[in-house]
Parts: C-alpha cells; sequence; structure tokens
C-alpha cells in the first residue's frame, strides 16, 4: 500500500477541492444517516399516534433532505472527477517527462511494450484509485462511523454484535488484499509482455509478412494472451468467494438486529421505530463495508500499478548533467578519444571497444570503418554522450564531454543516425525538428545540401506534404536524406552520420557527399560508411577491428599499411565495381 499512498501527494496541487469534496460528503453522509431517524419519528409518533399533521411534515422533511443528499452527490462527482483527471494528467506528464530524460542505456534494458503499458493501462487504474478515492474511500468511513454512532446511541447491545460482524468483514478483506496484490502485479507484467509482442508486429509487420511468419506471431501472441488471462483468472477466483462471504456477514447483521431487536420490541425496551431505524443504520454500515470489501481488489490492482509507475519515476537516468556542468557556446570541434574502453553494462562486461585513442582536427572528416560488431556506431555514439565511457576521456576542445552540458553539446553535434526516425507531421515539421523557428531559405539550403529538396518539390505540397507513422509513403533512401537535412538544418560544429547514405543510391550518395564537403567546411564530421566509395576523400580514415583501431590514415596510405582496409577496398572497388556493402 506504500505506493497508493505515496499518490496521495498529487492531490496537493488541489488540496481547496479536496476540501470542497470533503464537506460534500460530510453533507451527504449527514444527509443520508438522517433519514432513519426520520422514518423512526415518522413511525413512532405519526403512524402509531395516527398524527396526520407529523406524517407531513416529516414526509416534507425527507423529500427536502433527499434533495440535499443528490445535490451533495452531484457536487461531489464533479470535484472529485475534476481533482482526479488533473491529477492523473500530472502523472502522466510526471511520467513521459522521466522516461523522455531516460539515457539510451535505460532503454535498452527497459522494453517499449511495459513502458507503453505504465503510460496507458497502469495510469488509467491509478486514475480510477484517485477518483475512488476521493468518492468511496471518503464516504465509506464516514457512513460507517456514522452509523456505529447511531446504532450505539440507540441500542449499544445490539451495536456490540454488529461490531463484531464488521471485524470479521475487515479482516475477510485485509486477507484478500494481501494475497491478491502480488497477483495483480503479475497481471500488469503479463500486460506488458502482451503489449510487448503487439508494438513489435505493429512495427515489423512488413518482415513477419515477408517471411510468412504470421502464424508464428499469432501462436506468441496466443500463448501470451491466455496466459494473461489465466492470471487474471485466478485474481478473480478469490474475488468470487470473498464476495459471498461478506454479503453473508452483511445478512447476518440484518438478522441480528430483527432478532434481538424484535425480542426488545416485544418486552418494551425498544419501539417499532427503533428498530426499522437500526434495521437502516445496519445497512449503510454494512452497505458501506462490503463495497470497501468490493474495492480491495481494485486497491489491489491499483497498488500494483502505482507500485510499477514508481519504479520509472524513481528510475534515474543513467547520464545527466553534472553540478556547474560547462554550457559551450562556440566550439572549434576538435574530438579527442583518450584511451576510451566501452562496455554496454559497465564494467565486468564484454568490452564493446578497447583502448581508442583518436583525434578529430577542428575541420577534418574522419571515416570510420570496419566489419559488423566491429564497434565504429559505438563510436560515434559517444560524442553527443549517448553513452558514457567505462575508462577513459571523450574530449570537445579539451574538455570531457561529461563535464558538459548535455543541451549545449547535443546543439553543438548535428546526428542522422543507423535507423531513421522521422515523426507524423509535415516534412517541414520534420527537417526542422531541432530548429522549430528556422527560416525557409534555411529549410530549403539543408534539403538542397541533402539532395531531398527536388523529390520534396515532387509532391503536390511540397514542404507541407504530411508524412505518415514511421515514414510509410516515403522510400528508404527518402528517409535519409530527410534525416541528413534535419542534422544540416543545425549548422552543428560537428556531424555525425551513422551509415545515413546506405539506403541512397551511388550518385545520390555522391551528391549529398560534394554538398557536405561544401556545407562542413570548417566543421568537424564523422562518417560511417558501408560502402567504401564514401570515405576514399575523407582525411583521416579510421579502421576498427573488434573495438580496437587497427590502422588509421588516408586512403592512400592505408592500401599500404592496413591488410584490413585492403581486404575491404579489394572486396568492393577491386575487380571495378563502384560500389556495394563490406559489411
Amino acid at each position: 500500500m506504500k505506493s497508493v499512498l505515496r499518490l496521495l501527494r498529487f492531490l496537493k496541487p488541489y488540496l481547496g477541492l479536496v476540501m470542497l469534496d470533503l464537506v460534500l460528503m460530510i453533507g451527504l453522509v449527514a444527509a443520508d444517516l438522517s433519514i432513519p431517524r426520520l422514518i423512526q419519528t415518522l413511525v413512532d409518533i405519526g403512524i402509531r399516534q395516527r398524527d396526520m399533521a407529523a406524517i407531513t411534515n416529516i414526509s416534507l422533511a425527507m423529500v427536502g433532505v433527499t434533495l440535499f443528499s443528490a445535490l451533495c452527490t452531484v457536487g461531489s462527482v464533479l470535484v472529485a472527477v475534476r481533482v482526479s483527471q488533473r491529477a492523473t494528467a500530472d502523472i502522466r506528464r510526471r511520467l513521459f517527462v522521466q522516461i523522455q530524460s531516460f539515457s539510451f542505456g535505460n532503454f535498452d534494458r527497459l522494453q517499449t511494450g511495459q513502458l507503453l503499458t505504465r503510460l496507458t493501462s497502469d495510469i488509467s487504474q491509478v486514475g480510477q484509485l484517485l477518483l475512488q478515492t476521493l468518492r468511496m474511500f471518503i464516504r465509506a468511513p464516514l457512513m460507517i462511523l456514522g452509523s456505529v454512532i447511531l446504532l450505539m446511541a440507540t441500542n449499544w447491545q445490539i451495536a456490540l454484535i454488529i461490531l463484531t460482524l464488521m471485524t470479521l468483514a475487515t479482516i475477510v478483506f485485509m486477507l484478500y488484499a494481501n494475497k491478491a496484490q502480488p497477483l495483480f502485479m503479475q497481471v500488469q507484467k503479463k500486460l506488458g509482455r502482451l503489449n510487448t509482442i503487439f508494438q513489435e508486429n505493429l512495427a515489423g509487420v512488413r518482415i513477419v509478412k515477408s517471411f510468412v511468419r504470421a502464424d508464428h506471431e499469432n501462436a506468441r501472441f496466443n500463448t501470451a494472451n491466455v496466459d494473461l488471462a489465466e492470471r487474471a483468472i485466478k485474481v478473480e477466483r478469490m474475488l468470487a468467494f470473498v464476495l459471498p462471504i461478506l454479503r453473508l456477514l452483511a445478512n447476518l447483521g440484518f438478522v441480528v438486529v430483527l432478532w434481538f431487536g424484535g425480542i426488545q420490541v416485544m418486552n418494551g425496551n425498544i419501539t417499532m421505530g427503533q428498530i426499522i431505524a437500526m434495521n437502516n443504520y445496519t445497512l449503510w454500515a454494512m452497505f458501506a463495508l462490503v463495497n470497501v470489501g468490493m474495492m480491495v481488489s481494485f486497491i489491489s490492482s491499483a497498488d500494483a500499478s502505482a507500485e510499477r509507475i514508481f519504479e520509472v519515476l524513481d528510475s534515474h537516468p543513467e547520464i545527466s548533467d553534472k553540478d556547474h556542468a560547462i554550457t559551450l557556446s562556440k566550439i572549434k570541434g576538435r574530438v579527442t578519444f583518450e584511451d576510451v574502453t566501452f562496455a554496454y553494462n559497465g564494467q565486468g562486461q564484454e568490452p564493446v571497444l578497447n583502448h581508442i585513442n583518436l583525434v578529430a582536427e577542428p575541420g577534418e572528416t574522419v571515416a570510420i570503418v570496419g566489419s559488423t560488431g566491429a564497434g565504429k556506431s559505438t563510436l560515434i555514439n559517444l560524442i553527443p554522450r549517448f553513452y558514457d565511457v567505462t575508462a577513459g576521456k571523450v574530449m570537445i576542445d579539451g574538455i570531457d564531454v561529461r563535464d558538459i552540458s548535455l543541451d549545449s553539446l547535443r546543439s553543438q553535434v548535428g546526428v542522422a543516425l543507423q535507423e531513421t526516425v522521422l515523426f507524423t507531421g509535415t516534412i517541414r515539421d520534420n527537417i526542422c525538428y531541432g530548429r522549430p523557428n528556422a527560416k525557409d531559405e534555411e529549410v530549403f539550403a539543408a534539403a538542397k545540401s541533402a539532395q531531398a529538396h527536388e523529390f520534396i518539390t515532387s509532391f503536390p505540397k511540397g514542404y507541407d506534404t504530411m508524412i505518415g507513422q514511421r515514414g510509410v509513403n516515403l522510400s528508404g533512401g527518402q528517409k535519409q536524406r530527410l534525416a541528413i537535412a534535419r542534422a544540416l538544418l543545425l549548422k552543428p560544429n560537428i556531424l555525425v552520420l551513422d551509415d545515413a547514405t546506405s539506403s541512397v543510391d551511388v550518385e545520390t550518395e555522391v551528391k549529398i557527399q560534394a554538398a557536405l564537403d561544401r556545407f562542413m567546411v570548417d566543421r568537424t564530421s564523422f562518417i560511417v560508411a558501408q560502402r567504401i566509395s564514401t570515405v576514399l576523400g575523407a582525411d583521416k580514415i579510421v579502421v576498427l577491428d573488434r573495438g580496437r583501431i587497427e590502422a588509421v590514415g588516408t586512403h592512400q596510405s592505408l592500401m599500404k599499411t592496413s591488410p584490413i582496409y585492403q581486404e575491404i577496398y579489394h572486396s568492393q572497388l577491386g575487380d571495378g565495381r563502384e560500389g556495394g556493402s563490406f559489411e
């Protein structure tokens, strides 16, 4: 229940509305509890004494109390919905902002489906809990307390028996809560697993169809779906036993009132109106208790959801700004790797990079080549500090990137990564993603440098053409050129292109490279490429092999000194071809 209690802090900004809801609930409970007293008076005075005036007055009073109760109910619902929805929106926003702050390392361990479950199903459960807290969990204790006090005031012997039954009911649903909470946690995890499979299939639907694996994916989804259903059935099976027990105890309460009350009525100790009132108070108290018992399953489910939400909120980004981090204004662009070692899970894991020493001078174009798994993408991901080195330093203009604020560092580095990601919106929106206020002339210039302007203007709406989900209405090469344009629009002092032209044809790649040569004058650029023809004119070519630098030099020097580079070159261009892949 700790997670549920922590949720209540999100109600703090709305304390005034919460207090208003409490006042309305007190009015509602007071009105409801006054009805049995009015009925008692109606029976004992109006009916028994055949006093028509009393019957009329009491009946009118009951109508007035009922209308007051209705007004309090409507007001309470409106306030509770407003507060719970606002608080839920605050939690959702906090969760999204927290996820946005995570580093690549956090996402390497967190599954997308699990995060989606937290932002959807778990948040929904928590929102309902806050709503019920403001309604049921305020009203029920007030109703129970008021009913017990009025029962004691009417007949304390019968009240003690009712209290005993209520204590038994409380024990029953507390035992249920302790057993149900871990099961609800498992249900949410199973739901997260189901969402992961669903998300993977949506993202990879073309692969599924290409490899004719629909039956396999259906079976995988069905297994997770059945697993989720069986776990949920197990929880509901427990609830199936709890509710009848609570109802049994409630009915025993009515029997107690009628049995012992009837005896006392016959002995003349209490009136018929009093026994009717006590029966109503028992009904109110037991009804409130049964409702609380029914909500226990919901509390347990919401507690599991809250725990999963706080698991994310309590996580810390692996990469964050140091205190008093340096803000870069203008840099020269000298990038230094000083004895860099990196492993994806830190110390104790197999290093992906080993003792890398490399210097890129301002304005240099550094190409990185090597076989699959050599560590090319990992190396350049260290420059904008997507990951932190395990040992050694990555420095820009002699400053360790860990001492630089992330915003100022990444604003100096333009990045086009292997996986091209476009967002739903216009082509202009996607190119301007890093500079929303860029002028049209700047957007056009970036698109022309990326060889994207021609195909963009071929669309009827040009730069205002809407891009479908994940850029579905664009080819792979078109998407890559938009990603390059997006990076160039930043006018970065350091440009990182990670296989960013792998989907474009050789002719277009040559044009892009020529434009980049002009664009990146006095700027430092790092290029990871599959085609050896792309890197022939680089100032410096770095040959990586199994996480180590095998050789560094120009094309001419490496052709004389590096067997690995020679092998790459001859595998692609040795027979006179203009391109190909060395991976």
